[in-house]
C-alpha cells in the first residue's frame, strides 16, 4: 500500500521540481484562463488541502502507539475543499467521512477569514475573531480521532465530521444511510418557508423558525460504491420523484468518486452512466483532483440548485490514496501500476502546480507552508493527547435521550389553554363540529381527532405517508385531515417507507414536526436502519446540538379478520424496542391514544425524541368490550380543559382492578388488553380478584409499575401478542428477575411464527383460551 512516508516524499520531489513561470497572476486573477477560482481562494483552499492530508498523517501517527482509534482518512479526496468554498457556510452539509478537506475548507470560510499565504506571512493557528482557525478545525478532527470526551460535536462518542457552529450535521459510517435525510431536509427547507408565509386566521402559535437561512440549500457528499446501496437509491429515486412531482428540493449530492468500494472496483463508467440518467437531478461532473476544475463545477451546480431550487449530483473523479483505512493492506486487491497511477494524481501535487504555474508562489515556499500546517498539525495533537475519555456508562449515555418530564407536562398545559383560550374560535372553526361533542369516539376517530388538534397547536406539524391525505388511510385514521389542514400540513408521498422516514429526519432537523405514517408493521423492516442508524443516534452523536423529533405513526400486530396474511398483520417489535433511546408505545383503547399521542409530540418537541406509535389495527375501530352493543370501548374526547387530568408520562402503565384485585396480575398491552379483561371479567364473576395491567409503553417499559403490580398478588400471568422468542415478555420477565420477584409467574405469548391468511391466523396467536389456562394455572391451589 501507499504509506504516509511515500506521499510524504512523493509531494517534496514532485513540488520540488516545478518551475515558475515568467508571468506571474496576482492574488485577485483567477488562478488560470477561463476559471472562477482566484487566486487568493485557491491558496485559502490549498491551506485547507494540507490541513486534511496532514491529519490523515497524524491519525496513522497516533494509532502506532495506540491513541488513535480511527484511520479511515480523506487522503486523495482532499479536492472537495473547493466544494466547501463553492457553498456558504450557512448551507447544512452531512458529510461523507472522505470529506475532510470541505471540513478544513468549511472552518476557514466561516471564520471569515483569508489564506495566510495571499495575506503574507502568518501563522496558520492565528485566530479568526469570528470563527474558528483552520488549528480549530484540526483540534476538532484530532479530538474525534483520540476519542476525545472534549470533541465537539459527538463528545468522543464517534470520530465524525460535525459541528453546529459551521452548520455540519454529523452523519453516521453507515452507507449513504444519511442520504434519505439529506433529501428530507431539502424539502423541509422549502417546505418550512412556505409554512411561515401562510397567513393562518385568527390566534396562532409562533411559526416553526429553520436554523438555515430561506435560500439555503443542502449539500450531502457520500462515496461511488455508496450510490448501489438500497438507502442512496431511495433518495436519489425520491429527489427525482420530488422534482418530477413539482416539489423544490434544494439539494446538491456530491459523489466523492474513487473507483473502489473498499477492495471491490466500481465498474468502468458505470457511477457516470448511473448518476447522469437519474430523472430530476441535474449532473456535473469534474476532475476532483483539479482544484480549478473541481471549484467551477461545483459553483456551477451550487448556482444552478440554489436558483432554481431543484436537485444536483455533482460527480467528482477522485482518488483514494494510503488504503481504505491504517491496517488496508491495498496490493492483496490492487496492482503496483494501480497505486502508481493514483499517486501520481495525488490533488496535493496538483494544486501546488496549479499554484506554481500562476506564479502565485514557489516551489520552496509551498513545500515550507506543507512543513509550518504539519508541525501545527503534530503540535496540535500532542495537545489534545491528554484530554479525558468518557468514563462511565452514563457519561456515554447522557445524550441518548434526554427526558424532562415535567416540561412534556407543561407543553400539554400550554395547548390546552391555548386551544381553549386564544385558540379555541379558530379551533371550532377548523374542527367544525368539536370532536368532545360528538359523544363515545372509537380509537381510530379518537386518534383522527387529536392530530387535528396537535395541528392547531403546533404550527410546524406535518402529517405524511403515502394514503394519508386524499384517501384519509387505509384505515380511515388521517380522514378529513387534509380537507382542514391543505397540502402544506398533511402531504401523501411515495410508496417508500425508507424515504417516508426520511423525510421525517431532514424535516425535524429544519424545525418542523414530523408525523409520518407507515401504513403497516410489516413494511417498516425494510426501512428500520433509518430509526436505529438515523434517527436514534442523531442526539447521540451531536450531544444535542442537532435533533430529529418524530412521532411514527405504525398501523400494526394482529388479530384482523377480514384482511390478513403477515404483510399487513405482524407481531414484531423486537427491532423497536432494541433500539437505544427511541419511545415505543401501544395505545389499546380511545381513552388512553389521545393524552398517549399528545405525550408523544410534546416529548418530540421539547425533548427532540423519536417515538414509535405502533396501533392495533384490530383495535381501530372496535365498539364493545364484554358484550355486543355494550359500548365499552368506546371513549368521550376529553375537551382541553381535561388534558391536563388525563395526562399519561412516558413510561406509566394503567391498572384495571376486577373483584378484589388480589389474586391475580395480569401484565398485558395492545390486544391482550381486551381479551385480558374478558378473561378477568369472567375470573371475577368466579369469585377471583384480578388486576390487568396495560403496560401502555413498551420501551421505556414502565418497571416501577410492573414491580409494584406483580408484588400486590404475588401471581403474574404475561399475556404477550408479540413471539414467544424475542417478544416483549421477555422484557417483562427480565424486569421481574432483576427486581428479585419471587412470586409464581407465567406467560402465554404468540408463537414463532409468521401470521397466515385467514382463520388459520388464531392458531398460532395468544387467545382468550390461552389466557384463560395460564391465569387457571396460577390461581389452581
Amino acid at each position: 500500500m501507499t504509506t504516509p512516508q511515500d506521499l510524504d516524499e512523493r509531494f517534496r520531489e514532485a513540488v520540488g521540481a516545478l518551475t515558475k513561470p515568467d508571468e506571474r497572476r496576482t492574488s485577485a486573477d483567477p488562478v488560470r484562463d477561463g476559471s472562477g477560482l482566484t487566486g487568493a481562494r485557491a491558496l485559502e483552499l490549498f491551506d485547507a488541502q494540507l490541513t486534511s492530508r496532514h491529519l490523515d498523517l497524524a491519525s496513522r501517527w497516533l494509532r502506532s502507539f495506540g491513541e488513535g482509534f480511527y484511520t479511515i482518512g480523506s487522503s486523495g479526496h482532499e479536492g472537495n475543499a473547493a466544494v466547501a468554498s463553492a457553498v456558504r457556510h450557512t448551507d447544512p452539509a452531512l458529510l461523507h467521512y472522505r470529506s475532510g478537506g470541505f471540513y478544513c475548507a468549511r472552518a476557514v470560510q466561516a471564520a471569515g477569514g483569508e489564506s495566510p499565504l495571499g495575506a503574507g506571512p502568518r501563522h496558520a493557528a492565528t485566530e479568526h475573531d469570528d470563527g474558528v482557525s483552520l488549528a480549530e478545525a484540526a483540534r476538532d478532527v484530532l479530538r474525534g480521532l483520540i476519542a476525545s470526551s472534549q470533541e465537539p460535536i459527538a463528545g468522543g462518542r464517534h470520530k465524525v465530521f460535525g459541528n453546529a457552529a459551521l452548520h455540519v450535521v454529523p452523519t453516521t459510517s453507515t452507507v449513504a444511510s444519511h442520504l434519505p435525510r439529506a433529501v428530507g431536509t431539502a424539502v423541509a427547507i422549502e417546505h418550512g418557508r412556505h409554512l411561515a408565509s401562510v397567513e393562518r386566521p385568527g390566534p396562532s402559535r409562533p411559526a416553526p423558525v429553520s436554523p438555515w437561512p430561506a435560500d439555503a440549500i443542502v449539500v450531502a457528499s457520500f462515496g461511488d460504491a455508496s450510490v448501489n446501496h438500497a438507502s442512496a437509491q431511495a433518495a436519489f429515486n425520491t429527489a427525482g420523484w420530488s422534482d418530477h412531482s413539482g416539489a423544490r428540493v434544494p439539494l446538491l449530492l456530491v459523489c466523492e468518486d474513487n473507483g473502489l468500494g473498499i477492495s471491490v472496483p466500481s465498474p468502468e463508467g458505470w457511477v457516470a452512466a448511473l448518476l447522469s440518467t437519474r430523472p430530476g437531478i441535474r449532473y456535473f461532473h469534474a476532475d476532483g483532483c483539479d482544484l480549478a476544475a473541481t471549484y467551477d463545477a461545483a459553483a456551477e451546480a451550487a448556482g444552478y440548485v440554489r436558483s432554481e431550487r431543484r436537485p444536483a449530483v455533482l460527480h467528482l473523479e477522485l482518488v483514494r490514496l494510503m488504503g481504505h483505512a491504517g491496517a488496508d493492506a491495498e496490493i492483496g486487491y490492487r496492482t503496483a501500476a494501480e497505486l502508481a497511477a493514483d499517486v501520481a494524481r495525488d490533488p496535493l501535487v496538483t494544486t501546488a502546480r496549479l499554484l506554481v504555474e500562476a506564479g502565485l508562489a514557489g516551489p520552496a515556499e509551498l513545500i515550507g507552508r506543507y512543513d509550518e500546517i504539519g508541525w501545527l498539525v503534530r503540535k496540535v495533537a500532542e495537545e489534545v493527547l491528554g484530554e479525558s475519555k468518557l468514563a462511565t456508562a452514563a457519561e456515554v449515555m447522557a445524550p441518548i435521550a434526554p427526558r424532562r418530564p415535567v416540561r412534556t407536562a407543561h407543553a400539554i398545559t400550554e395547548a390546552a389553554s391555548f386551544a381553549g383560550g386564544p385558540g379555541a374560535a379558530a379551533r371550532a372553526a377548523a374542527l367544525e363540529r368539536l370532536p368532545e361533542t360528538r359523544g363515545p369516539l372509537t380509537l381510530a376517530q379518537t386518534i383522527n381527532a387529536t392530530l387535528a388538534d396537535a395541528a392547531l397547536t403546533y404550527p410546524g406539524m406535518i402529517v405524511f405517508g403515502e394514503d394519508v391525505a386524499a384517501k384519509g388511510g387505509v384505515y380511515g385514521v388521517t380522514k378529513g385531515l387534509a380537507d382542514r389542514f391543505g397540502p402544506d400540513r398533511v402531504l401523501d408521498t411515495l410508496l417508500d417507507e425508507t424515504s417516508i422516514l426520511g423525510l421525517g429526519l431532514g424535516a425535524g432537523l429544519a424545525g418542523l414536526l414530523p408525523v409520518p405514517e407507515i401504513q403497516y408493521l410489516a413494511y417498516l423492516h425494510n426501512a428500520e436502519d433509518q430509526l436505529r442508524g438515523e434517527a436514534a443516534t442523531m442526539q447521540f452523536f451531536s450531544r444535542g446540538a442537532y435533533r430529529n423529533p418524530m412521532v411514527v405513526r405504525i398501523a400494526g400486530l394482529g388479530y384482523q379478520e377480514g384482511f390478513g396474511g403477515h404483510f399487513h398483520n405482524d407481531n414484531s417489535l423486537a427491532v423497536l424496542r432494541d433500539i437505544p433511546g427511541l419511545v415505543v408505545a401501544v395505545p389499546a383503547r380511545a381513552e388512553d391514544a389521545a393524552p398517549m399521542l399528545r405525550t408523544a409530540l410534546a416529548s418530540a418537541q421539547t425533548d427532540g425524541s423519536v417515538v414509535a406509535i405502533v396501533e392495533p389495527i384490530a383495535l381501530y375501530h372496535t365498539r364493545d368490550l364484554y358484550a355486543d352493543g355494550d359500548g365499552e370501548w368506546l371513549a368521550p374526547y376529553s375537551a382541553p380543559a381535561g388534558w391536563n387530568a388525563a395526562h399519561v408520562p412516558i413510561g406509566r402503565a394503567r391498572v384495571y382492578p376486577l373483584g378484589s384485585a388480589d389474586d391475580l396480575t395480569i401484565l398485558t398491552f395492545g390486544n391482550g388488553v381486551r381479551m385480558s379483561l374478558r378473561v378477568g371479567a369472567r375470573l371475577a364473576a368466579a369469585g377471583y380478584g384480578v388486576r390487568v395491567v396495560d403496560l401502555r409503553w413498551l420501551a421505556p417499559l414502565p418497571v416501577a409499575d410492573i414491580i409494584r403490580e406483580s408484588a400486590a398478588t404475588g401471581r403474574v400471568l404475561i399475556v404477550d401478542e408479540t413471539r414467544r422468542s424475542g417478544g416483549v415478555g421477555e422484557g417483562i420477565l427480565a424486569a421481574l428477575v432483576d427486581a428479585g420477584f419471587v412470586g409464581a409467574a407465567r406467560r402465554v405469548a404468540s408463537v414463532d411464527s409468521f401470521i397466515p391468511l385467514g382463520p388459520a391466523a388464531r392458531q398460532v396467536l395468544v387467545s382468550e383460551d390461552s389466557i384463560a389456562q395460564g391465569a387457571q394455572a396460577l390461581l389452581a391451589p
